[in-house]
């Protein structure tokens, strides 16, 4: 009876073993590194640093020719689906996105991050950006 007790044990560490390890890899998978939230002030003295950066605008491409911000690309929101935009090749590149007040800027940077995206930098809404715009 004892060799039974022993046994059953066995196979229950096992299988508990097993069970965590597949809870672990499950959480690993579904969890991307969180995106990092500035002020404008704080993009504006990361623009001045002279490292390399890609400005990215997600607003509509109407709202962009209205004005945007000196050298930020256009990709909008709508378009950043499940594969990596053209306009963005770098996986790896420091991404400063933003819109129009705050809430597209963020959606597109936890999309990126779920592309694979590995520095995404979100400083909201260009009605706070106090600095000159290009019309």
């Amino acid at each position: 009876m004892s060799k039974l007790y022993i046994i059953l044990l066995i196979i229950l560490v096992v299988v508990l073993f097993v069970s965590f390890k597949s809870q672990q890899a499950k959480t690993a998978a579904g969890t991307a590194a969180p995106y990092k939230k500035i002020t404008a002030q704080e993009a504006m003295s990361l623009m001045q640093t002279g490292q390399k950066l890609t400005i990215v605008d997600v607003r509509t491409p109407a709202e962009f020719t209205a004005g945007h911000i000196q050298g930020a690309i256009n990709v909008p929101n709508e378009t950043i689906g499940s594969s990596a935009p053209s306009a963005l090749a770098d996986l790896d590149a420091t991404i400063l996105v933003y819109c129009r007040s705050g809430s597209r800027s963020a959606q597109a940077a936890k999309k990126l991050l779920a592309i694979g995206y590995s520095n995404v930098i979100d400083f909201g809404g260009i009605i706070n950006w106090p600095y000159e715009v290009v019309r």
